[in-house]
């Protein structure tokens, strides 16, 4: 029986992924550097983030990663409330709590800009925690998920972990629970795959498992 359902943010509940396209372009314009279409985007789209800047054509003479990265978050923080949940999100929520599941967001986001967000569309009352990392360079949410766990004695053999990108899953094997990946976020279906975890379309697949 499932208890607890994790869920990532960026790209699994809110639908920023052409936000994000569009703000990576703006940097590479700033560098004259070519483009990058949507399908590129998911293919080399990676955490850490430093990796998929370098993947993408970023050049880190031209100006630094930490430069970068505020560039980034400073446009972003301007420009998310442009963006919509994933279509069937809330009731989706509301269907999880009405089984009875404890939900939590856990995000590489920053923590004050994660609660902002949450709260502008909407999304806080339905988690029991909303976790976020400290800085903004996204590095991985590996280690605050492993000690979340052990601080509030979550059975991991009656949890899920859902998001949409290699690192989601690369998360939930390190902390032992189960994962499924959604296609309609920040990486192709073809890059889930080799995970071989169960992919579904999107967070709303997830009453099926029920």
């Amino acid at each position: 029986m499932i208890k607890n359902v994790f869920l990532d943010f960026n790209g699994t509940i809110l639908d920023d992924l052409d936000l994000c396209i569009d703000l990576l372009n703006r940097m590479l314009n700033d560098q004259n550097k070519p483009l990058i279409p949507k399908n590129v985007y998911k293919e080399i789209f990676t955490f850490p983030i430093i990796d998929y800047y370098t993947k993408a054509g970023l050049d880190f003479e031209i100006e630094s990663f930490p430069s970068l990265a505020h560039k980034f978050m400073n446009r972003y923080i301007y420009d998310y409330k442009k963006c919509s949940l994933i279509k069937g999100v809330k009731p989706t929520l509301k269907f999880l709590r009405d089984m009875g599941c404890k939900t939590y967001i856990l995000s590489a986001s920053k923590q004050n800009i994660l609660n902002e967000q949450c709260l502008f569309f909407g999304l806080t009352r339905y988690f029991d925690n909303i976790i976020g990392i400290n800085d903004i360079y996204a590095s991985s949410k590996e280690e605050i998920f492993i000690n979340f766990i052990k601080e509030n004695n979550i059975n991991v053999n009656e949890s899920i972990f859902v998001g949409d990108t290699l690192h989601d899953y690369e998360v939930a094997k390190k902390a032992n629970m189960r994962c499924i990946l959604v296609k309609s976020g920040h990486q192709s279906e073809n890059v889930l795959k080799t995970s071989g975890v169960k992919i579904i379309d999107d967070i709303n697949n997830l009453r099926d498992e029920f």
